[in-house]
């Protein structure tokens, strides 16, 4: 799977302000909207916040990972923000979080296209190592030389 072909310099944002997960939510939404990626910001938002409350997408070790599938998305896309200041996100683990990828995938995509593309970086985070890298990159070179590795 081609994770960089996801990626826009506009849904980059090394570092992100944002003073709580849905400013931080909301300001990845409009760099996925910049891509090119987001047909109606307000329905994809009301995705990510449905899946929000059935369960955090804070997955620990200071990572989160909100993500939907919706009638709002007009093509896949990931947005990445590494946070000027942690943030609670009720994660797994209790841990702030201080790195966001945004998983956004139209609703009539064919299978299960998130669930593929959340599988393939979520085994990735599993090591350490690339956990740090993720956690210490500081432009969206260095951000995409990683993703390389999935």
């Amino acid at each position: 799977m081609n994770i960089t072909a996801l990626l826009d310099e506009k849904s980059i944002f090394i570092p992100l302000e944002a003073s709580d997960k849905l400013s931080c939510i909301k300001a990845m939404i409009e760099g996925l909207d910049a891509a090119g990626c987001i047909s109606d910001k307000a329905a994809y938002l009301d995705t990510v916040l449905k899946r929000e409350e059935t369960g955090s997408t804070g997955i620990g070790f200071s990572v989160a990972i909100p993500h939907g599938k919706s009638g709002g998305v007009k093509r896949a896309g990931l947005g990445f923000a590494k946070l000027a200041s942690p943030l609670d996100w009720q994660s797994l683990d209790g841990s702030p979080v201080s790195a966001v990828i945004m998983i956004a995938v139209p609703e009539e995509a064919a299978g299960n296209e998130h669930l593929q593309i959340l599988i393939a970086i979520s085994r990735k985070l599993i090591d350490e190592d690339f956990r740090n890298k993720l956690l210490a990159v500081q432009n969206s070179q260095e951000l995409f030389g990683l993703l390389e590795t999935i």
